[in-house]
Order: structure tokens, then sequence, then C-alpha cells
């Protein structure tokens, strides 16, 4: 027996509210109640009454009904699903087919502009330890030069950049008793520390133009005891970077200083759009530089702005990709760089390591640090 149309709407108005027709879009996923409507075989039937492609929708979890007998028998069931388009299954041998078909964009044989960084950290000349005295450090500075030599030669860079990252000699009033260690006066490891950039400036020059990078250091640093005297630019290392200037210059080298500014203990310097800034590493804790980086990125201080952050002092070898530039979209590096020094043996004691001495070199071209031509020579 049939209904009215009448009569069908009495029969529906029968029907718990939460049974009634609706559809509710959320994202890619659609929540509906079907209302009564007459019963279907499969989810698939389901979904062809509503005007669905089984093969592109399908039902998420399970299909919840509530159904109603009629007067004359027939039954109407109001149904309750969730559904979703149907994710795309990968065919991998096709895709790798198609791969396979693309053409590869030709690599180009020629090879980017570059400036060569080299970093010279923590020579702390006059200290003795374990790997030995003044002679040894002479020989090993002689072969790493060497080294540094043949690197140039194969990189062929277009200019370079000496980042000497502090603790040039060692003093004698820095900390423990290095007046009963030491193997140079005061006066010795100042002469030696001037002769060694020179040789180093010397060097690079014979590649391209040299900008020297000097920051002030704890070894270094003018002081009376523990006491620091003066300001950081009358630290005593960049005093002998003074007097190798005015060396270098009478001597034509190609070379440029440039010193922090008054007041600061850090310098910036820009290499090819990329910013490269240098800090000794006694301002933070061992492990600290990230935290002191953002810091002095939301104080506005000029090292807050570096891409790459080149360090010293804490004698072991450290790679860190660590924030990002927010207009380039570029990683930020902080890289600590291997002491080449005759050990620090109360650290390694302290601390259980140590890095095995060295030079840290990487490139800088015009897309930024890259991170492939890094090496301890």
């Amino acid at each position: 027996m049939a209904f009215s149309e009448h009569e069908e709407n009495l029969q529906y108005a029968q029907f718990p509210e939460e049974w009634r027709a609706r559809h509710v879009i959320r994202g890619d996923e659609g929540e509906m109640v079907t209302g009564p409507i007459a019963p279907v075989a499969t989810d698939n039937d389901l979904l062809i009454q509503f005007g669905y492609d089984p093969d592109e929708i399908e039902i998420v979890g399970t299909v919840n009904q509530w159904r109603k007998q009629l007067p004359n028998g027939e039954w109407r069931v109001s149904y309750y699903f969730k559904h979703r388009p149907k994710k795309t299954s990968l065919d991998l041998p096709t895709l790798y087919q198609a791969a396979a078909k693309r053409k590869l964009p030709k690599v180009k044989g020629d090879r980017k502009e570059q400036t060569v960084v080299v970093a010279l950290s923590d020579m702390q000349i006059g200290k003795t330890g374990s790997r030995g005295g003044t002679p040894e450090l002479l020989e090993r500075l002689h072969e790493t030069r060497s080294r540094l030599e043949h690197y140039l030669k194969s990189n062929k860079p277009e200019s370079l950049v000496l980042a000497e990252v502090g603790d040039l000699f060692e003093g004698f009033e820095s900390g423990g008793n290095p007046m009963f260690t030491n193997d140079l006066s005061l006066a010795q490891q100042m002469d030696m520390a001037a002769t060694e950039v020179y040789e180093f400036v010397k060097l690079m020059t014979r590649f391209g133009h040299v900008d020297v990078l000097t920051v002030p250091s704890n070894h270094t640093a003018w002081r009376n005891g523990k006491q620091n005297l003066g300001n950081p630019q009358d630290d005593l290392g960049l005093f002998v970077h003074q007097q190798v200037e005015k060396i270098a210059k009478a001597a034509g080298l190609d070379a440029t200083w440039h010193y922090p500014a008054p007041y600061d203990e850090a310098i910036i310097h820009s290499v090819r759009g990329t910013t490269l800034g240098v800090v000794h590493g006694n301002q933070y804790g061992p492990g600290g530089a990230p935290l002191y980086w953002a810091k002095q990125q939301h104080g506005g201080q000029p090292i807050g702005s570096a891409d790459i952050l080149l360090s010293g002092h804490y004698h072991v070898l450290t790679i860190i990709p660590t924030g990002r530039n927010p207009y380039t979209a570029r990683s930020k590096w902080w890289l600590q760089a291997p002491t080449i020094d005759n050990g620090s043996d109360w650290f390694r004691n302290k601390a259980g390591q140590d890095s095995d001495p060295g030079l840290l070199v990487f490139a800088i071209n015009d897309d930024g640090f890259d991170l492939q031509s890094l090496a301890v020579i």
C-alpha cells in the first residue's frame, strides 16, 4: 500500500530528531544522516543513491542506522556515516618508469665563484701540554700551512677570509698556573703570534684578496690577575694584529683587517651576501652558543644577524645547524673550530673530550654556506 506525501511526512515526523536528514562537510571529510529511506543492500549502493562515485569516495568506519516499520509493513531506515575521498594508491613501478623517462637537467660544469674561510683558533702559543711545547707547535703550524696551500690550490677561491678566533697565545693570567708550564715569555709569545699570523696571511694572499677578522679572547685579554683591564679593544691579541697589519701593508700584501666595533667582543662580515659572525666563545658556557646567538638576535646586536656563527675556545669541533634566516629561509650554522694548540689537558680531564688539532676551512658561494666544502686540515 502506497502512502501519500502527507502520510510520508507524518511518518518522517516520528523519527528522532538526531536521525533526520543532515549533511556536514569538514575539510575533506563529510558526515551524513540520510533521514528515512528505503533500505539499501551495500555501502556502495548508499553512496550511489546520494550521488557519490564509490571509486572516488569511501565510507569511513561503521554505518549506523535507526529503523522504523511503517503500518504497511515496509521499512524505513535512516543511515549515519562518514565519508572521504579515497587515497590514491601509488603504483611504484609506474612511477619509477616515469622518472626514468624524465630528462634530468644538465649539470653545469662551471664552478661557482667562492670565498674560502680559514678559521685559525686557539694557537695558545707558549703553552706546553700532552702534544708538546713550542717546537711541536711550530712543526704542526708548518704542516698545517702546507695542507692549506694544497686545499687552496684545489678550490681556487676568488677571495679569502682569515678568521682568527682568539687565544693567539697562552698568556700568564688566564687561569691555572701557566707561569710554571709555559715555555715562552709573554714577549716571546706575542712575537711568535705575530710571525705566525703574518705567515698565514702571506700564504693566503697568493690566492686572492684576504679579509682578516679577529676578536678579543680570554687568554689574550689585558689583565691584572683575574681582573680584565680596559675595554675589549685593549686585548693584546688585537694589538698583535695591529702590528701585523702594519707589516703586511709595508710588504704590499693584498689584505684588509677588520676589528670589532668599540666595546664589542664579536664581529660580523658580509661574504657574498652571507653574514659571517665571529666570537671567541668565552661569553657563554659549553654548548651555549645557540642560546647566546638567539639572545644577541633578540637584543638587536650585530652578531645576532649572522648566518654562520664561528667560535673557538672549547677545544671541541662542533658543527650544528641551528635556526633559520627569516629572509632567505636558509639554515643558520654554528661552527665551533678545533684548536691547533698543544692540547687542553684540563678540559680533557674535566669534559672527557678534546678534538684533534686542525684548521677548519670552508667555502661560501653566492648560494650561501657550502657544507660540502667543509674540512679540517
